[in-house]
């Protein structure tokens, strides 16, 4: 039921974040937040391991059948505020459509910059029906992070940035 709602949104989210940050075929690639799973078909086969992340036992099944058709994604059960890695660890990190869910967002992000290497590209998504683009950008801000790229395209009902780390 999850797809059957979601999937036509999610793939074009995957899509224009893609478009804004390419793989360079190498590195890990954290999934925040990857619910079902329907990101793995997109980036498995572009890069060396993929991790997918979610608070949700029931979304993680869905995922772990995804996950099956590749042998580098792995999947963990656990909270975007309290992510089990040791830091420097991913290249890439994807946070679609978690920041509105979450208590904090900026402490969120700052959480997800922890386990990032320090050259670490981000993709992060916001609804629009729960934040604006002007409260989207400070958060961003707080959190530390220098927006590359910022898409508000009007057939998304997300904004979708590219960030790094903002230099010290």
């Amino acid at each position: 039921m999850y797809d059957e709602r979601y999937s036509e949104e999610q793939e074009a989210k995957y899509k224009v974040a893609l478009e804004i940050l390419i793989l360079h075929g190498h590195g890990a690639v954290f999934d925040v937040g990857c619910g079902s799973g329907m990101f793995f078909a997109y980036v498995a086969n572009q890069t060396n391991i993929v991790i997918g992340l979610d608070i949700s036992r029931e979304l993680l099944l869905l995922a772990k059948e995804r996950a099956r058709n590749f042998g580098n994604v792995f999947l963990v059960l656990a909270d975007a505020d309290h992510v089990p890695f040791r830091n420097g660890v991913f290249d890439y990190v994807f946070a679609f459509t978690v920041l509105q869910n979450m208590p904090s967002p900026a402490v969120t992000l700052m959480e997800l910059q922890d386990s990032a290497s320090p050259k670490a590209c981000f993709v992060i998504t916001a609804l629009k029906s729960a934040i604006s683009i002007e409260k989207f950008g400070r958060i961003l801000w707080k959190a530390g992070l220098s927006v590359v790229s910022l898409r508000d395209d009007q057939a998304l009902r997300c904004y979708v940035a590219s960030a790094v780390r903002s230099p010290n």
